[in-house]
């Protein structure tokens, strides 16, 4: 067995501008920095919407391990609207179980959609390289998009109207000026230290070891596994995930004592790894130990400048809320931004992003801190309770809600004044601020279909047919459920809590932004002008 790090799975050739021969620095609307999960979902959703951007990052290549690897079905919906959703899901493994074992005993399990009528799965399971080659190859469709490679961000000048960036090339520096510049460049972001940005929050000293190996396993079901102190690794937890190729993902915990040069010696990870899988024949391709982070910066909207992704907050892989999180930053801000760009909307639109997408980071640092707090307890009260918990859940079900290896993401829902106050109480699953529910339905026609892939990239309203329909103002699409999609299995009527004649106004980000039993055509218009901060 060795270590294959794959580092040139995917390799990209650097390619000269015409900006870099300009006398003086080219202009451009957006510029994002950055080509990560984030950041290419950022361009491709701009191009969607009918704006071009500049996309630079400093790498040629994708691969260097698998690194991501659990992608939620929030995630997939917004992909799927971005093009790439079914390439994805035919891509990736599809799970939505979990099980958490205490020793050899299983405590606890989890079924995250227990219910069908939705087109994108809980969860996939695939490697980062392989999900970002399919953005960047969405991205190569789109014309709009200037996609630069090995070009590195070293300077930036801000202003009041944007920002003029100082960028390294093969062939030198030179500028670039951007009326918007979108920070998606990670963890160890340039951009938040040219602004001198610092994260708050908490860094963990526990280290894990993480790897990735192939071996068949047909017998090992497609589930989520987590250990608290199995036989094969006594004291500490243990998480495996299968990934495509015949490939697993395995996560050990080694506690804050662990040398990390030591640990990454094969002497001392393989015996580690045998000892979990028995005598199966695996290779290890990539091998890396990590600590983590749960914090962010302040404000994620700095002038001109927005950060999104690792770049503006980080949290623990316990619960996949890392690119998940950071997908629904881009979502969030894209249409924000046209709707700027376009001007239906004044920069204070903007600042609705930062507002958002602080709580959404907040609760995914809060989820994250309590998921590591009990895996990898910080004081002997902690871990006191801990034990307790875990050593009464095989008997007690109050116990087993209580075990906590990482709650996995979900969509966010936000309190936001861009949201109408409901009038009337609505029941169902679906909640204003957050996301439209996904739902089986039929064309007009009887043709099998889901609501959100028949969702426009506008503002639109979504009556349930009662006489005549509400008039609308121009700039929002009107579907009517029960004319323009059927609602076969009452799927729709189950989640939304639809009677005849309600209506739900969604933002172009798909997330409800106003609902009504007795729509009217000012209540529509104002709710519009609300969620574009009029």
């Amino acid at each position: 067995m060795g270590v294959n790090e794959r580092k040139s799975l995917f390799h990209f050739g650097y390619r000269r501008s015409p900006d870099q021969g300009a006398a003086t620095p080219v202009r451009h609307q957006v510029v994002i920095v950055g080509a990560g999960p984030v950041g290419l979902s950022m361009a491709i959703d701009l191009a969607q919407r009918g704006i071009s951007s500049v996309l630079l990052d400093d790498a040629d290549r994708i691969g260097e391990g698998s690194r991501g690897l659990c992608y939620s079905k929030r995630a997939l919906e917004i992909w799927d609207r971005l093009g790439v959703g079914e390439k994805l899901v035919g891509m990736g493994v599809t799970w939505k179980l979990g099980k958490v074992y205490l020793g050899n005993e299983m405590v606890y399990a989890f079924d995250l959609l227990p219910e069908d009528g939705h087109k994108m799965p809980a969860f996939i399971n695939l490697q980062q390289y392989y999900l970002e080659k399919a953005l960047v190859d969405r991205v190569l469709e789109l014309p709009s998009i200037d996609l630069r490679w090995r070009n590195r961000v070293t300077g930036m000048e801000k202003r009041n109207d944007g920002a003029t960036l100082t960028i390294e090339t093969p062939d030198g520096p030179y500028r670039l000026d951007a009326a918007w510049v979108i920070a998606a460049d990670g963890a160890r972001s340039t951009m938040r230290d040219l602004l001198g940005l610092e994260f708050k929050g908490h860094t963990f000293e526990e280290k894990f070891l993480i790897a990735d190996l192939r071996m068949p396993a047909d017998d090992i079901p497609t589930e989520r596994r987590f250990w608290f102190d199995p036989p094969f690794h006594s004291g500490q937890s243990a998480l495996m995930h299968r990934q495509p190729d015949e490939s697993w993902r395995i996560d050990l915990q080694l506690g804050p004592d662990a040398n990390i040069e030591e640990e990454l010696k094969p002497e001392s990870y393989e015996p580690r790894i045998r000892k979990m899988l028995g005598d199966r024949n695996f290779h290890i391709d990539w091998v890396s130990i990590y600590r983590f982070n749960c914090r962010r910066i302040d404000r994620f909207v700095h002038g001109r400048v927005v950060f999104v992704g690792d770049a503006a907050h980080q949290v623990s892989p316990f619960g996949a809320r890392g690119a998940n999180s950071g997908v629904e930053d881009a979502e969030n801000l894209a249409w924000k931004l046209v709707a700027v760009l376009r001007g239906d909307a004044g920069e204070n639109l903007i600042e609705s992003y930062d507002l958002e997408r602080t709580q959404a980071a907040d609760e995914n640092i809060g989820h994250s801190t309590r998921s590591t707090d009990f895996i990898a307890p910080r004081s002997p009260a902690e871990r006191a309770l801990r034990n307790a918990v875990l050593s009464l859940a095989p008997h007690a079900e109050f116990a087993r809600r209580m075990v906590n290896s990482g709650r996995l993401s979900v969509a966010s829902i936000y309190d936001t004044p861009l949201s109408t106050p409901d009038e009337e109480s609505f029941g169902g699953s679906a909640c204003l601020g957050g996301p439209a529910l996904d739902a089986a339905m039929q064309t007009a026609d009887g043709a099998a279909c889901y609501l959100l892939e028949n969702l426009s990239d506008r503002f639109e309203l979504l009556y349930v047919a009662n006489g005549s329909a509400p008039v609308v103002p121009d700039d929002i699409k009107l579907t009517v459920i029960g004319h323009d999609l059927i609602d076969a299995r009452n799927d729709f009527q189950t989640r939304f809590d639809a009677e005849p004649g309600s209506a739900y106004l969604l933002r172009p980000d798909q997330h409800i932004c106003a609902r009504w039993r007795h729509p009217t055509f000012d209540k529509i218009a104002a709710a519009r002008a609300r969620a574009l901060a009029r």
